[in-house]
């Protein structure tokens, strides 16, 4: 159980690491120790810090404590897939899911309970917007499902809009990827946005880990319909964005797509979409929709996403049918943080 008056250690940098042991009259070193006990070594309290003195140790423990805290909730598929529910010390939930594959094992974190966006296609929209996660949050999910030491890659792909959530999303990602902290090569982090304009600019002067764009439709007025932000946030300033940047070598420029029958699905889609990402060096994550209530929206059979995966990789787009997982386990992200808060409201066992 965490305590709400001591500040967690994990989610700090580095820099912060060492304002803190300076402010306690520690030797500069301490810092770096910290450090290691936590991202290398993933310690659950401050007294597992063996090489710091007995007495800088109860120095810290009198503000700080490590600040993990495990998963209230699990849903398992037959698939493998795990569904993991956190609870925020303000009594909100967000999900975390654990995606192996055969060579792979995948987390997919949340940044933010609940959303601002509101795509039409999305449970997490349907909750509205709560809070943003800390650093900490963020990292916790990382630090404390037990898959942790198995993991290959992280994606944003969770709860929330990470680019509204930018200081923290890229404090979590110095962390992942320094010396000090994961180590882990920016190359296995995968950020997925709708597109918010200063947070992208931002993410790509700041941050060298994959971007994921949420297009879902080549055509502005009909990318309104299904996700308000375009109003702001245009799918033709993106993309304008996008092609001052050179994603042609370490860093892989990628564009989620959900396929809705009857409604982005045709051939003249296919066209349209060939014709917006013409020059830029991407490739298409084409996605099975999974159905939220009170959504009319369908996806569509697996040969009409053959078809439109072949239509775009015979004409020079790179595209992929994302698998679909945790069919079995509220799948589409955001039923199962919704289904529990429902409980919860009804004084319900879940």
């Amino acid at each position: 159980m965490m305590d709400a008056n001591k500040v967690p250690l994990l989610g700090k940098t580095l820099s912060e690491l060492q304002n803190i042991v300076r402010n306690m009259g520690m030797p500069a070193f301490t810092a770096k120790q910290i450090a290691l006990w936590i991202y290398s070594k993933k310690v659950v309290s401050i007294d597992e810090m063996t090489n710091l003195s007995v007495k800088n140790r109860e120095l810290l423990k009198e503000n700080y404590e490590i600040g993990a805290s495990a998963p209230v909730h699990e849903m398992r598929s037959v698939d493998g897939t795990v569904k993991y529910l956190f609870c925020t010390p303000e009594g909100d939930f967000i999900e975390t899911v654990y995606i192996p594959d055969t060579d792979r094992a995948t987390l997919c974190v949340s940044s933010q309970v609940g959303c601002k966006m509101n795509c039409k296609f999305c449970m997490t929209g349907k909750q509205g917007y709560t809070n943003s996660l800390s650093v900490s949050q963020i990292l916790n999910q990382i630090y404390s499902v037990p898959e942790r030491d198995t993991l290959t890659n992280i994606v944003f792909m969770g709860m929330g809009e990470p680019f509204d959530n930018l200081d923290a999303v890229l404090g979590a990602l110095e962390i992942l990827t320094a010396d000090y902290g994961y180590a882990w090569s920016p190359k296995r982090i995968t950020v997925s946005t709708v597109g918010l304009r200063k947070g992208l600019e931002r993410f790509l002067e700041e941050s060298d880990c994959h971007l994921a764009v949420s297009l879902h439709s080549p055509v502005p007025a009909q990318r309104r319909e299904l996700m308000p932000a375009e109003k702001a946030f245009s799918m033709t300033e993106i993309l304008e964005i996008l092609r001052r940047y050179d994603f042609s070598k370490q860093r892989r420029l990628s564009f989620e797509y959900i396929v809705f029958k009857g409604v982005n699905d045709s051939a003249l889609y296919a066209k349209e979409l060939v014709k917006v990402l013409r020059g830029l060096d991407c490739r298409v994550n084409l996605i099975r929709f999974h159905a939220i209530p009170n959504v009319d929206l369908e996806g569509v059979d697996m040969d009409s996403m053959l078809a439109f995966r072949d239509y775009l990789t015979q004409h020079g787009v790179f595209a992929t049918i994302r698998a679909s997982r945790g069919e079995d386990i509220f799948a589409a992200c955001g039923m199962l943080s919704t289904a529990k808060q429902q409980a919860e409201k009804n004084h319900e066992t879940f």
